[in-house]
C-alpha cells in the first residue's frame, strides 16, 4: 500500500518533493554514458617483465624497510639474516608485485614463478640483476639497451646511441621491431645523421648534428635565406636559387572537372564549382561562362535567368506560373490549395459572431441576467414614486414570471440542478 501524505501544507510539500526527487529523472536530466574508452594495445610481454622486475624490488626495499628498524642491532642482524633470503619474505614480496587490474602482470608471473622461486633461493648470488636473469636469458622477452628483435641485433647507429640520439629504434630492448629509426623532425637518414627535408646542416663535428629549417618552400638548401635554396618542394620552381610558385592552372598539371574551374595556391592549386548558370567557365560567376546551361541565356557576357513564365501557360485549372533559378513550376493560384493533384478552392470560414460559440443554455443565463439588470434599475426607479417606471416594472415582473413558468424555463432549470 503506497503511504499516505503527511497532513499540513509544509509537510506535504516536504514529503512531496522527496517523492519526486526518488524517481528516475527524466531524459535531459540523466547524466550522458561515459565514451566507450578505445581499446588499449597490449604492452610487449618485455615492458611487462620489466614492470614486474621493477615491483619486485620495489618489494624487497617495503619488506627491509617494515621490518626492521630501530631497537636492538645484534638482534636485528641475527634475525635479518634469517628473513632475508626466507620463502616468507618471498610470499611478501610477490603479493604486491601484480595490481589487481593487471591481467597481463598477473600472467606472466604465473608462468614463471618457478623460475623466481629458483633465482631466489639458489642463483642470486651468481646472477644479482633480476632482469637480466629472467626477462633476458631466461624468458628471452627482452634485449640488452640499443639492441632488438629475436637476436638481439644492434640498432642503426650502434648500441651506445641508437638512431644517432635523434630518433627511436623501433623495437630496442625487446625480442620484437625492426630496429627502423624513426627520426625526429629535420633530421633523417637511416640512423638520423642527415639533415630531414626541409632543414640544412647548421652545425656538426664528430659527435653532434644540429638541423635547421630552411626557408618556407625549399626542399634542400644551404642556409635560412630565401636565395639559398638548392631544390624546392612540389609546386614550387628553382630559379636563380629562389623557389617562385608554379602557376598550375596555366598548365596542364591542373585536372579538373568539366564544370570547375582552377585557381592557384601557394605551391598548389584548387578546382571550385562554376556557377549554376554555366555549362564549362573560366572562373567564378555567371560572366566567366563558356557557354549557358539550360534555363539561361547569353546577354552579354553574362549567362541570366530566363523567365519562362513569359510564355509557359500551365496545364492545370487554377494554376499559374512561378519562375525559379534556372526554370519554372506550376503552382495554385491564391485563394486555392493543392489537393489529389488539382487546385480546389480554399474554404474560408465565416467570421464567428461574438455568441456563436455560446451552448443553448448560457445563452438563455445572460438572457436572464441581461434582464435581472432591467428590473432591478426599474424597481430602483418606481420605488422612488414615478408611477410610469412603477407600471414597466410590474410588466417586466409579470413577463418574466411567465417566462420561468414556460416549458423552456423549466429545461434550463432542470439542466442547472443536474450540473450543467
Amino acid at each position: 500500500m503506497a503511504p499516505l501524505p503527511p497532513r499540513g501544507l509544509v509537510p506535504s510539500l516536504l514529503w512531496c518533493l522527496s517523492l519526486f526527487l526518488s524517481l528516475p529523472g527524466p531524459v535531459w536530466l540523466q547524466p550522458s554514458p561515459p565514451p566507450h574508452p578505445s581499446p588499449r594495445a597490449e604492452p610487449h610481454p618485455c615492458h611487462t617483465c620489466r614492470a614486474l622486475v621493477d615491483n619486485f624490488n620495489k618489494g624487497l626495499e617495503r619488506t627491509i624497510r617494515d621490518n626492521f628498524g630501530g631497537g636492538n642491532t645484534a638482534w636485528e642482524e641475527e634475525k635479518l639474516s634469517k628473513y632475508k633470503d626466507s620463502e616468507t619474505r618471498l610470499v611478501e614480496v610477490l603479493e604486491g608485485v601484480c595490481s589487481r587490474s593487471d591481467f597481463e602482470c598477473h600472467r606472466l608471473l604465473e608462468l614463471s614463478e618457478e623460475l623466481v622461486e629458483n633465482w631466489w633461493f639458489h642463483r642470486q648470488q651468481e646472477a644479482p640483476d633480476l632482469f637480466q636473469w629472467l626477462c633476458s636469458d631466461s624468458l628471452k622477452l627482452c634485449c640488452p639497451s640499443g639492441t632488438f628483435g629475436p637476436s638481439c641485433l644492434p640498432c642503426p647507429g650502434g648500441t651506445e646511441r641508437p638512431c644517432g640520439g635523434y630518433g627511436q629504434c623501433e623495437g630496442e630492448g625487446t625480442r620484437g621491431g625492426s630496429g627502423r629509426c624513426d627520426c625526429q623532425a629535420g633530421y633523417g637518414g637511416e640512423a638520423c645523421g642527415q639533415c630531414g627535408l626541409g632543414y640544412f646542416e647548421a652545425e656538426r663535428n664528430s659527435s653532434h648534428l644540429v638541423c635547421s629549417a630552411c626557408f618556407g618552400p625549399c626542399a634542400r638548401c644551404t642556409g635560412p635565406e630565401e636565395s639559398h635554396c638548392l631544390q624546392c618542394k612540389k609546386g614550387w620552381a628553382l630559379h636563380h636559387l629562389k623557389c617562385v610558385d608554379i602557376d598550375e592552372c596555366g598548365t596542364e598539371q591542373a585536372t579538373c572537372g568539366a564544370d570547375q574551374f582552377c585557381v592557384n595556391t601557394e605551391g598548389s592549386y584548387e578546382c571550385r564549382d562554376c556557377a549554376k548558370a554555366c555549362l564549362g567557365c573560366m572562373g567564378a560567376g555567371p560572366g566567366r561562362c563558356k557557354k549557358c546551361s539550360r534555363g539561361y541565356q547569353q546577354v552579354g557576357s553574362k549567362c541570366l535567368d530566363v523567365d519562362e513564365c513569359e510564355t509557359v501557360v500551365c496545364p492545370g485549372e487554377n494554376e499559374q506560373c512561378e519562375n525559379t533559378e534556372g526554370g519554372y513550376r506550376c503552382v495554385c493560384a491564391e485563394g486555392y490549395r493543392q489537393e489529389d493533384g488539382i487546385c480546389v478552392k480554399e474554404q474560408v470560414p465565416e467570421s464567428a459572431g461574438f455568441f456563436a460559440e455560446m451552448t443553448e443554455d448560457e445563452m438563455v443565463v445572460l438572457q436572464q441576467m441581461f434582464f435581472g439588470v432591467i428590473i432591478c434599475a426599474l424597481a430602483t426607479l418606481a420605488a422612488k414614486g414615478d408611477l410610469v417606471f412603477t407600471a414597466i416594472f410590474i410588466g417586466a415582473v409579470a413577463a418574466m414570471t411567465g417566462y420561468w413558468l414556460s416549458e423552456r424555463s423549466d429545461r434550463v432549470l432542470e439542466g442547472f440542478i443536474k450540473g450543467r
